[in-house]
């Protein structure tokens, strides 16, 4: 079985490689950089045999799967996001806010294209869209590829396998719904129990032992009546999150991997070690089998061997969240199997969620069509941004600071 991995030189790509079973025979990483796919290939060791290439044609030439996981602009464009953003007193992370709106528009054009190359390359293969933001650009590609690209984030696994371990359950069953990066934990069951998540949110104690219980602290949880995921803190502690600059974090600390100053070990604990490290109490929770990678493989063994699992993902909506139209994509509990994903029946959000959604969702789209009209009002438009001239003012700074926004200017 052949897979693509697009991003190749990824700093993320030997966790993706470490996780690949044996059913993986083949596998390809495309990079437009060359010393970055030699950085990483270089740390590559037991597993499938590995190939490089900076030619997308020939990378996708017999594609099974391809793991879709660029990011245009680079760390250092994530860099220029937040200082563009800090400047303007607004919030720079980059799939949230102003930050989160000028990422897309880099990686909106982007993903059209390489959507539009692999259903002319490679038509049959299944992608599976790590690039954020995921939401967006999931549906972008989904013009071309229609159902067979999938998009996918650690970000709800982890919640939820943390509001397992806090309920102590083995076999639980997730209400969770929203956008990538904009959705609420609304359910938790077990066999022919009710709901235990209200227990959950009345228990100080158990809170205080996972992630959000102590990011959202217990009196907020109780008055949302849900569990957000994480990156909700950007909404709910919007002036507390102002001064966040990781990106310039990441790039200081990955020039001196693909340098060859530090190792690629060395650099990934300090990394995860970081994590929303300004907003966290103490080290960062960790649990076996969550990830990015663990979530990928997930997915493709379920389509491969038609071995059917549930998995949270970012599909086309259909009639799942009713305050969206069919093509939207959600993030939700799907049913996957060698014909798909397919989203599963949610609670309906309450109207502060679903009204969030909505918002971000019709920013999402004004991204997309790669208008300087459209960029405009999705920067104006955007809950996080609170003025017209600010937003003519982001747009323009990042028009000119960015070479891949110069279609804005």
């Amino acid at each position: 079985m052949r897979l693509v991995i697009l991003g190749g030189g990824g700093f993320r790509v030997p966790l993706v490689h470490e996780a690949l079973d044996e059913r993986v025979t083949d596998v390809v990483l495309h990079d437009v950089d060359a010393d970055r796919l030699r950085a990483v290939r270089d740390v590559l060791r037991d597993g499938p045999p590995v190939t490089a290439t900076t030619d997308l044609d020939e990378a996708l030439t017999g594609a099974d799967f391809v793991f879709s996981a660029i990011r245009v602009g680079g760390l250092a464009g994530r860099a220029i996001d937040e200082e563009v953003a800090h400047a303007h007193g607004v919030l720079g992370q980059e799939t949230v806010g102003a930050g989160g709106v000028a990422y897309g528009l880099r990686t909106a054009p982007v993903a059209d294209r390489i959507a539009r190359r692999i259903a002319e390359r490679a038509p049959g293969a299944w992608v599976v869209n790590f690039t954020n933001p995921a939401g967006l650009v999931t549906e972008v590609m989904a013009k071309h590829l229609g159902g067979r690209v999938i998009g996918i984030c650690d970000s709800p696994v982890g919640l939820c396998r943390r509001v397992a371990r806090a309920l102590r359950l083995d076999d639980p069953v997730f209400d969770y719904a929203g956008l990538n990066h904009l959705g609420w934990l609304q359910g938790v069951r077990e066999g022919d129990s009710g709901n235990l998540l209200p227990a959950l949110l009345a228990d100080d104690a158990a809170l205080a032992g996972f992630e959000e219980g102590r990011l959202f602290g217990g009196e907020w949880l109780r008055a949302l009546g849900v569990v957000p995921n994480e990156y909700l803190h950007y909404y709910y502690s919007t002036r507390e999150a102002l001064g966040d600059d990781r990106g310039a974090f990441l790039l200081a600390q990955q020039r001196r991997f693909y340098a060859g100053e530090v190792d690629w070990e060395t650099t990934r604990l300090e990394r995860e070690a970081t994590y929303m490290a300004h907003d966290r109490e103490g080290e960062r929770d960790t649990l076996e089998g969550g990830g990015y990678e663990h979530v990928a493989m997930a997915l493709m063994r379920a389509i491969r061997d038609d071995e059917e699992t549930t998995l949270i993902l970012n599909v086309p909506n259909g009639r799942t969240l009713p305050t969206l139209d069919a093509e939207a994509i959600v993030e939700v509990p799907c049913e996957v199997d060698a014909q798909g994903a397919r989203p599963l029946p949610v609670s309906p959000l309450p109207d502060h969620a679903a009204g969030l959604v909505t918002s971000v969702k019709a920013v999402d789209r004004l991204v997309a069509e790669g208008t300087r009209a459209a960029a405009l009002k999705a920067f104006a438009l955007h809950p996080l941004v609170d003025s017209v001239a600010t937003a003519r003012s982001l747009l323009d700074a990042y028009a000119r600071r960015h070479p891949e926004l110069a279609y804005l200017r």
